[in-house]
């Protein structure tokens, strides 16, 4: 090949990955908001200019693909289109992009990645309808945006984060229980944007028994979260303040609740999920299977030591974010995460794909399990 093409080639792909990181910085506002569809931007590029940009919203709306076209209106004719994700190429709750993509008469798709559900063919249709097609512009960078719609489309399961907020000793209250306040407020703002961004907070009885804690986004201006109670007997207080919107509570129960009890909490509003037993406790596994069929795809554990190891050690944890404050309390204080049976550091669990990064005052380490 001759120099001349290499370079030709290589200013080529240096203005794909520009376009498609402002394709993945406009899917991005979709955080929080598309459930259980994935995040997708879409940018329409003619002689070096963006003319059209399009941002999916909300599932049952209208694709990003044609928000963007539309915004292009005419000058869609012979354009290059960015989209982060592969486009649908089948009916759903919207028609095929792959149509409209066509119709509309772009010349070349670019797209970050494939779509992980094996109904979309959406790159082998607009190659077939003789559209200049490539897959695979900042790949890694689109799979992390999406890697709550990836697990859930694969597995029909919630992608799972555990939060714990503790001392720079490994404690996340004193024996008291006192946990008021721990990390800054700059971390715990993080936290409630966190909340937003997920489908349901998760925490346990004791939590809300120790804690009566609200788990809104009120520091953040965003989505309200469902929330879960993990609950085996059914013992939540009625008046916790989990109780003062009843359409946005899930309590997770087993056979070990009186049907009364259940009866109870459905009139008022609340939905109750009998999960199977695990040890005289709710089977976490088989609750994830239950919250998938519902279309929860993303959930963030924020309970207590027992609560955190149980979910690890059922295998349901993807990703865990640990907050850590500059603070010591001591070996009288209480651990953020339970016993997981590790007798060995060799046995240890070793953390994926470490990141560091600091808010506030405190440090946050975020990593994959």
């Amino acid at each position: 090949m001759k120099p001349g093409l290499h370079f030709i080639k290589w200013l080529t792909l240096i203005s794909h990955k520009k376009y498609m990181d402002l394709t993945l910085k406009l899917a991005e506002k979709g955080k929080g908001l598309t459930s259980p569809n994935p995040m997708v931007g879409c940018i329409i590029v003619k002689r070096g200019r963006i003319v059209g940009k399009g941002c999916h919203k909300k599932a049952g709306t209208e694709h990003a693909e044609v928000l963007a076209i539309r915004d292009a209106g005419k000058k869609s004719a012979n354009s290059t289109m960015y989209i982060n994700l592969e486009p649908c190429s089948h009916w759903g709750r919207t028609p095929p992009c792959t149509e409209k993509i066509v119709e509309a008469g772009v010349r070349e798709v670019i797209i970050g990645m494939r779509d992980p559900n094996p109904l979309v063919e959406g790159y082998h249709e607009l190659k077939f309808r003789g559209l200049k097609t490539k897959i695979g512009i900042l790949e890694t960078e689109a799979k992390k945006l999406n890697e709550v719609f990836v697990k859930y489309i694969k597995t029909k399961r919630p992608f799972v984060v555990l939060k714990v907020a503790m001392t720079a000793d490994g404690k996340i209250a004193t024996k008291t229980g006192d946990s008021k306040y721990i990390t800054g407020k700059e971390a715990r703002a993080h936290v409630h944007q966190l909340r937003s961004e997920v489908d349901a907070v998760m925490v346990g009885l004791n939590t809300v028994l120790r804690d009566n804690p609200e788990l809104t986004p009120r520091l953040y201006q965003g989505k309200d979260p469902m929330k879960i109670v993990v609950d085996s007997k059914l013992k939540i207080p009625r008046n916790c303040h989990l109780m003062k919107n009843p359409q946005k509570l899930i309590v997770a129960t087993t056979s070990r609740a009186s049907k009364k009890n259940i009866d109870k909490l459905r009139q008022k509003g609340v939905t109750v999920i009998v999960a199977k037993l695990n040890k005289g406790m709710v089977d976490l596994d088989d609750l994830m299977k239950q919250l998938g069929k519902s279309e929860v795809t993303s959930v963030m554990i924020e309970g207590g030591a027992e609560l955190n190891s149980s979910a690890i050690k059922a295998g349901i944890v993807d990703k865990i974010l640990i907050f850590t404050a500059p603070k010591i309390i001591g070996s009288n204080g209480l651990g953020g995460i339970g016993n997981l049976g590790i007798n060995k550091i060799d046995k240890a669990i070793n953390l994926k794909n470490p990141e560091f990064r600091k808010v506030g005052k405190d440090m946050l380490i975020e990593a994959y399990l």
